[in-house]
């Protein structure tokens, strides 16, 4: 099994780049486990200060529980993969079943800042993309799939997505073994990354 962790900033085309990778291969071949299934559950903060959860540094994610889900899809075993709900900021009681795949993706903004998740990646990547750029996605993104206003949106990413950005995201930057600029409109570092995927597949 091969382990690819995919880090980037918030709205630099992580998923782009992960679809195309996935794509790039047999149906069924690639498994994706994203970071933001394993928010910590907030059921138990009142709902007004729920919104005021930093989601973007590293002690928002349940890293042991993503740890062991990953030990034991490399153990051949299929994992309930838990569902977190950003209307609500808890964790859903419904989950998602994974197999093992001979490729697993681990994606989301923070993946390269966890030093035990790290040293199980096999290949680390890092997509980069221009701030400017990713401000446009993040709010197109977050007034359609989460009920923001554009001001809501410029506002949280002066208080949080930017100083998380340069404080958690930025410097892990260094752990990656490949770096993507453009997201997913790279194909050059995107062929070259599932080109290595399917000659150690091969092997």
């Amino acid at each position: 099994m091969l382990i690819i962790g995919i880090a980037g900033g918030t709205g630099s085309g992580k998923t782009t780049v992960v679809n195309k990778i996935i794509d790039s291969f047999p149906a069924g071949e690639v498994a994706v486990i994203p970071q933001d299934s394993y928010y910590k559950d907030s059921s138990h903060i009142p709902v007004e200060q729920r919104s005021k959860i930093n989601f973007d540094e590293p002690a928002a994610i349940e890293w042991t529980l993503l740890v062991e889900h990953l030990k034991q899809l490399k153990e051949g075993k299929s994992i309930e993969m838990p569902t977190y709900s950003y209307l609500t900021c808890t964790r859903q009681e419904e989950t998602v079943h994974v197999e093992p795949r001979d490729v697993v993706i681990v994606e989301g903004i923070l993946v390269l800042t966890d030093p035990v998740l790290r040293d199980m990646m096999d290949v680390k990547c890092f997509v980069d993309a221009d701030p400017d750029d990713r401000l446009i996605r993040v709010i197109s993104r977050d007034c359609i799939e989460r009920g923001r206003t554009p001001q809501m949106v410029i506002d949280r990413y002066q208080d949080v997505l930017k100083p998380m950005h340069c404080m958690y995201i930025e410097p892990s930057k260094r752990f990656a073994d490949l770096i993507i600029p453009q997201g997913g409109a790279n194909t050059v570092a995107i062929r070259l990354l599932t080109d290595y995927i399917d000659s150690r597949l091969k092997k």
